[in-house]
């Protein structure tokens, strides 16, 4: 028979040009509802070819397989599904497992697939449906969102109608509806009332309502003050009160410079007699005690004061070559009016003022008066401006670790206002680099890895300038120097105590202390080896101008001395100082001597007889013998 049907469409085609297709096609609605617990058919029907085999899946998943016209089933659950000869399925006592897409696949040896899609959709009756919010507090204004859902013990909505106030909501930027779930976005008092959602399936429907309250504020607060003035004095009276919205009404406290102060149930303060002391910020604090959140304001009670102590003048160079006069006296209610009689007539300012002079030299060594006034004090200030005075430089050293050594010349001048330096060194002015680095202030000049031995050692001129005057002072640095040394001996004679000095200008890195002589002595070392050379035996600091050293021994000689050194570089060495025991007389001394006696011996007697010739008055031989010598 199936032979006889492919030569029939065989034959068909030749004479009509056409071929006999496949084809399937629903014979009812492709989206199918059913009542949980009722049969439902998913219907097709076929045409082309017979005996097709048929395939149904939920979703990717096969679940009944067969043969049109064949008695036998493949993978089929014969207790809910029914397969039908015309390819159909049948669902008998339908459950909610069964909701999903049904696809039908039938296909026939040397013919295309073909296939049909069905919706299924299982619906139960509605019961036990509730209304919720996703927080057991109410809503609260500003907060991000507040959210009410639905749900049901039985049954499921096809569709959900939400209503405001009997009003429909949809979806927009103030609600937002999604599955269960309506979003009110960022809450506000005007949302408060009754919420309803109408739920909808084809077998039944259920409406349920909720009432939301939302909490706010409290709004600003509205303060008042009574009697309304600006200004307070000592002695009288004001009363201070504070309102504002909020659901629930918001409970008030009040606070003065951040203490609690006391307040009628009305949220009035009251106060008498006032004094200075009470001049301030008060503060009233308003809080919903639902939300805890909380507002603030702030009223000021102004009540006269003078500012504490008294005005502060100085002077300070504005663009090199201008004087800026500052009078500084803050505080106090009102401000101080603070004035300058002496430079401008009519100019002043509140607490703090300044004033910019161009005709600076006519000022130098006046006393600039600076008038402060307030209504509880008059009194005043005042500043002498004065050109740089002479000064004498100081030469700091340092040495890094790699043994560079860095120079520091400072130059400080009195002036006022403070001098500015400029450093200058050959008629070239120094600039901060590499090689020399300047300090904010200008009053010192670094030298960089300064080496003692070169064009380093050289003339720095500092001129210390300000819009009055200037000074200028040359300093020529030195290599590293011993001006004069000594040495002291203890009492003991077992210890020695170096001094020495250096040219004020003469750069030290340190000190090498040098010795030639038997070793110093100690508790681990108690014997002594004589050192004919000079050794360094101490390293002195920059600013070390004496050391000890112990250990010597009383009978033998020493020679110390002191080598100045400027990083790398050593100086002259001071001159050796010898201590220790008289040394012994050469055979030459002693010669000396024993010849000197007989002559020594004669000009005593000569001078005995002048003396005894003058007091008779008559010439001597000894006289004679004298001119004879």
């Amino acid at each position: 028979m199936q032979t006889l049907f492919s030569l029939i469409c065989v034959l068909l085609f030749f004479i009509a040009g056409n071929v006999c297709y496949l084809t399937i096609s629903p014979t009812g609605p492709v989206s199918v509802e059913a009542l949980v617990g009722t049969n439902v058919t998913l219907s097709v029907s076929h045409a082309g070819v017979s005996r097709p085999e048929v395939m149904w899946f939920m979703g990717d998943r096969l679940i009944a397989r067969w043969t049109v016209g064949d008695g036998s089933l493949s993978g089929v659950d014969l207790d809910v599904l029914k397969p039908e000869q015309d390819g159909s399925l049948t669902f008998r006592n339908v459950s909610l497992s069964y909701n999903g897409t049904y696809t039908v696949e039938m296909t026939k040896i040397g013919e295309a697939k073909v296939s049909a899609t069905f919706d299924l959709f299982v619906y139960d009756i509605l019961m036990n449906a509730s209304l919720h919010t996703d927080s057991d507090d109410d809503a609260v204004e500003g907060e991000a969102k507040f959210i009410l859902y639905y749900s049901t013990v039985r049954g499921e909505a096809k569709e959900a109608r939400w209503c405001f106030n009997g009003i429909q909501v949809k979806n927009a930027s103030r609600y937002s509806i999604a599955g269960k779930k309506l979003t009110i976005n960022q809450p506000s008092r005007s949302d408060a009332g009754r919420y309803s959602v109408l739920l909808t399936n084809p077998f039944s429907n259920e409406t349920l309502h909720r009432n939301v309250t939302v909490l706010y504020g409290p709004d600003k607060p509205v303060l008042k003050v009574s009697p309304t003035k600006a200004v307070f004095v000592s002695g009288e009276s004001v009363f201070l009160s504070c309102r504002a919205e909020g659901e629930p009404a918001p409970s008030t406290s009040w606070f003065f410079n951040g203490e609690s102060i006391a307040a009628s149930g009305a949220g009035t303060v009251h106060l008498t007699n006032l004094k200075t002391s009470q001049s301030g910020v008060y503060t009233c604090v308003m809080v919903n005690t639902r939300t805890e959140a909380t507002l603030q304001r702030n009223l000021t009670v102004i009540i006269y004061e003078a500012p504490s102590g008294g005005p502060a003048c100085s002077v300070q160079t504005v663009n090199g070559a201008l004087l800026q006069f500052l009078c500084l006296w803050p505080g106090g209610a009102p401000e101080a009016q603070v004035s300058f009689p002496s430079l401008s007539l009519n100019a002043s300012g509140y607490g703090n003022y300044s004033i910019t002079i161009n005709d600076t030299q006519r000022l130098h060594g006046q006393e600039i008066i600076c008038k402060a006034d307030h209504p509880l004090n008059q009194t005043q200030c005042s500043v002498i401006p004065r050109a740089p005075v002479d000064f004498l430089p100081v030469i700091l050293t340092s040495m890094s670790e790699d043994e560079w050594t860095t120079v520091v010349i400072h130059c400080s001048a009195e002036a006022t206002p403070q001098a500015l330096v400029r450093w200058i060194k050959n008629g070239d002015r120094l600039q901060t680099g590499a090689k020399y680095q300047i300090s904010a202030n200008t009053t010192q000049l670094f030298i960089h890895h300064f080496n003692a031995t070169s064009s380093d050692l050289d003339t720095y001129t500092c001129t210390a300038i300000n819009p009055l005057g200037n000074t200028t002072v040359d300093t020529t640095l030195l290599g590293p120097q011993i001006s004069n040394s000594s040495v002291l001996l203890s009492d003991d004679q077992t210890e020695v105590t170096l001094t020495w000095h250096v040219p004020l200008t003469s750069v030290i890195t340190g000190f090498d202390i040098q010795m030639k002589g038997p070793e110093l002595s100690s508790p681990s070392q108690p014997k002594r080896n004589i050192m004919t050379d000079f050794h360094t035996i101490r390293l002195m600091p920059a600013s070390a101008r004496n050391t000890s050293v112990s250990g010597i021994d009383p009978k033998s000689p020493y020679y110390f001395r002191i080598i100045p050194k400027a990083g790398r570089t050593a100086g002259e060495p001071s001159q050796p100082h010898r201590i220790g025991p008289a040394a012994g007389l050469s055979g030459a001394s002693i010669a000396g001597f024993a010849a000197g006696i007989p002559c020594a011996v004669l000009l005593l007697l000569v001078l005995l007889g002048f003396i005894y010739c003058g007091t008779r008055g008559e010439r001597c031989f000894l006289n004679s013998l004298l001119l004879n010598c």
